[in-house]
Order: C-alpha cells, then sequence, then structure tokens
C-alpha cells in the first residue's frame, strides 16, 4: 500500500494557541472531507470544524457569522475567493491563487502562519493612532478656526498652531515604532529582496 497525506504546518498550533489567548475564536472550514478536516483541527487545538463546504456555502457561512461576530477569513485557493470577499477582513498569502490574493484586503508575503498575528497586531497599532491623530486634529483645528475667525488670536499665532498641528501628529505617528518610517527609508533605491512562499493551509 501507498499512503499520502499532508503534515501540519509547524507553526500551526502555536499560532491558534495565540489566537484563543487573545480572544479570538477559530474555525476550520474546508471542502475536504470530515475525518481529515477534524484530524488537522484537533491536532491544530481548533474545535470548530465545518467539512465538505463548497465555495459559495463558505460564503454563507461567513454571512451567517457575522451576524452576530467580526469575522477574518484565511484562505489561498480558488475555492475560498467568496468567503475571503465575503469576510470583514479577508487574509490571503502570496503564494495563493491569483483569484484569492485579488479578494483579499490583507496580502501576507511569506510562508509563517504566525504572520496573521503580525498583520493583526499592526492593524490594531495602526487603527489606534488614526484615533489619536484624528483627535489631535480637531482638539487643534477645533480651538484654532473658531479663535482665529473671532479674532483672538493673531493670523500668524494661527500659523504657529497649524505647523504644531502637523508636528505633533508625526511624532505621534512614529512614536513607539518609528523604525518602521526610517526603515523605509533606508530601503529606497535598493532592490527588493526575493521571498520564498509556500503553502497557506494548516496542513502543508
Amino acid at each position: 500500500m501507498l499512503a499520502l497525506g499532508d503534515a501540519l504546518r509547524p507553526d500551526a498550533a502555536e499560532t491558534v494557541q495565540r489566537l484563543h489567548s487573545l480572544g479570538i475564536k477559530t474555525s476550520v472550514v474546508t471542502g475536504d472531507n470530515e475525518q481529515a478536516a477534524r484530524f488537522f483541527a484537533r491536532a491544530a487545538g481548533i474545535e470548530e470544524v465545518h467539512a465538505r463546504v463548497l465555495p459559495a456555502e463558505k460564503a454563507v457561512l461567513i454571512r451567517k457569522l457575522q451576524e452576530r461576530v467580526r469575522v477574518a477569513m484565511v484562505g489561498d485557493g480558488i475555492n475560498d475567493a467568496p468567503a475571503l470577499m465575503q469576510a470583514d477582513v479577508g487574509i490571503a498569502f502570496g503564494s495563493g491563487a491569483d483569484i484569492a490574493i485579488e479578494s483579499a484586503d490583507v496580502i501576507i508575503l511569506n510562508q509563517r502562519l504566525a504572520a496573521v498575528l503580525d498583520a493583526y497586531s499592526v492593524s490594531r497599532y495602526s487603527y489606534r493612532k488614526i484615533v489619536q491623530n484624528v483627535t489631535l486634529a480637531f482638539l487643534f483645528n477645533g480651538v484654532g478656526i473658531p479663535a482665529a475667525a473671532t479674532g483672538l488670536v493673531y493670523p500668524i499665532w494661527g500659523m504657529v498652531a497649524m505647523s504644531a498641528s502637523v508636528t505633533s501628529i508625526f511624532i505621534n505617528s512614529l512614536w513607539g515604532r518609528g523604525n518602521y518610517f526610517f526603515d523605509a527609508i533606508g530601503t529606497v533605491g535598493q532592490a527588493a529582496p526575493s521571498t520564498t512562499v509556500g503553502s497557506t493551509e494548516l496542513a502543508a
């Protein structure tokens, strides 16, 4: 007899465990047979399994979940495209099918499943910075514009306040993770390094 099978990705179980520690529920949605789906889900620490699901049914399942929670979908196959488009956030990998990449909101360019956690962390950090910057802008303009319009401040001080607003927002954006900005500046004019990508499923 000759038996063929997939192996669980090295970082799959750890990634699922870290997601659970963040309060994020996980489930497997696949077109594979139930026995194989439950085997890999159990090995990765995932309890909820949906097997033998057709591409259109994946989108329907995502839509039902969205009635009570926000849903992120991770996939790389042609049959994942409808679900990636339906999800609140669709995440695909650079090694996936072109239609999956086109359907996703976020593209991960390396082969690490744990990169999903990196994307989650960066997105939360970026959202917090956006909220902070918008608040700063409203504070400066909410006070400065009425004061300038009513003649309470000289125009020159209005210009100074505007410069201070822009500067404070810029500094706040760099605060804590300024290396992103300076690393990007450092790569200007350099050739992009090649990246090796692989399977994006729980099994490789």
